[in-house]
């Protein structure tokens, strides 16, 4: 095959251009204006939430998340360790000092085991954490109810990083609609894309008001420039809300799909010994934003990186899953408290996310699959 064959890219649904045409027309251009307003509109109403602040980048999200808790020097946030780096990079940002939560094997998301053990010795100490930072990898929701009930019994605030899960749902609930804030990413690899974006989200519309009023500079009400506290250049342009209001028409129709690519890598690769799908919790819907597997190195002689470079041969692009926090270089030194084993450790050494974008065809799925089942059989 000579076409490249994409992890996950953008996928336009079509009417994203009536929107930026809209936008083109009325020159509004410049961050704020009626796209911005309607996109934040339809995330909250789709996401069950008060109300949204449309911004640069989920990472903006998460900073002004932080900013409003009043997180600064001096104070510690529990994270998720098995993630991107940038559900933790806005806690170094305000100079707090990270400590990491390992995963569990049901979900790949925080361990309410690993969670409870952290929190009875912060308390214990007297340093509870300003915040827990909850992701949800992938798509697949975290163990809310346990993880929740635990926060809310030692009174700790719960931002949900959904920036990989928009379109997931948790017991009936979609994801983003938990905790006292929640973000989303609309960058260019997400399931839906506004080509790079975010969305904060709350059930306080007086704390959404404060962050819009940070994420534009903090500017005062008057007539000159006026400026109290230091604010930040955080809001999302009108032209690119007009393609996140287009994609969010066709925000399930991409989780289906998604679901449906996994199902078709599951029914090719599931039977192989030592090949082993990310779960699905019971009485959750992942968007399966990325098809991530593990290699059971006791039953495959075969390592990810191996498998990602013969793939990469076929150009075909294939991933680690997501090194963990706690074994960064940044975050060396920082308190990390495991499941039992430490699981994301595990998943990071033999784990692969495989090509998921829904612009693939079903032969495209399947080619990728039988190049891995060729090289696994070897």
């Amino acid at each position: 095959m000579n076409k490249r064959i994409h992890l996950s890219i953008a996928h336009m649904g079509g009417n994203e251009q009536k929107y930026t045409n809209e936008a083109f027309e009325q020159n509004w251009v410049a961050p704020l204006g009626p796209n911005v307003d309607a996109f934040e509109e339809v995330v909250a109403d789709y996401s069950d939430r008060a109300a949204a602040a449309a911004l640069s980048s989920g990472t903006a999200a998460l900073h002004l998340a932080v900013k409003l808790l009043d997180i600064k020097q001096g104070d510690t946030v529990f994270c998720s360790s098995l993630t991107f780096i940038a559900s933790a990079n806005p806690i170094v940002y305000e100079k707090a000092q990270p400590v990491f939560i390992d995963s569990d094997r049901d979900t790949w998301n925080m361990s309410p085991q690993a969670l409870e053990r952290a929190l009875k010795e912060a308390n214990e100490n007297s340093q509870l954490p300003k915040a827990v930072i909850i992701v949800n990898l992938y798509g697949q929701p975290a163990k809310m109810d346990e993880l929740l009930a635990l926060c809310d019994e030692y009174n700790v605030p719960v931002i949900e990083d959904a920036a990989e899960s928009l379109g997931a749902l948790y017991k009936g609930r979609k994801s983003g609609s938990f905790g006292k804030f929640s973000i989303f990413s609309f960058n260019g690899n997400k399931i839906i894309t506004t080509s790079g974006g975010g969305m904060l989200l709350a059930d306080d519309e007086e704390l959404i008001t404060k962050a819009r009023f940070l994420a534009t500079q903090a500017r005062d009400k008057a007539l000159h420039y006026q400026h109290s506290v230091a604010g930040y250049n955080y809001r999302l342009s009108n032209v690119l809300a007009g393609i996140g209001r287009g994609q969010m028409e066709v925000l399930e129709d991409r989780v289906t799909r998604r679901r449906e690519i996994f199902n078709i890598y599951k029914e090719v690769l599931g039977d192989i010994p030592g090949v082993d799908f990310m779960p699905e919790l019971e009485k959750t819907k992942s968007n399966r934003w990325l098809t991530a597997l593990t290699l059971n190195s006791d039953k495959i002689k075969v390592t990810p990186v191996e498998l990602i470079n013969y793939l990469a041969e076929h150009n075909i692009e294939a991933r680690p899953v997501w090194k963990p926090l706690h074994m960064q270089p940044l975050f060396e030194g920082c308190k990390y408290y495991p499941h039992e084993e430490d699981v994301a450790k595990d998943l990071f050494e033999n784990g692969l996310c495989i090509p998921s974008a829904t612009v693939m065809t079903d032969e495209d799925v399947h080619f990728v699959a039988d190049h891995i089942k060729t090289f696994l059989s070897k």
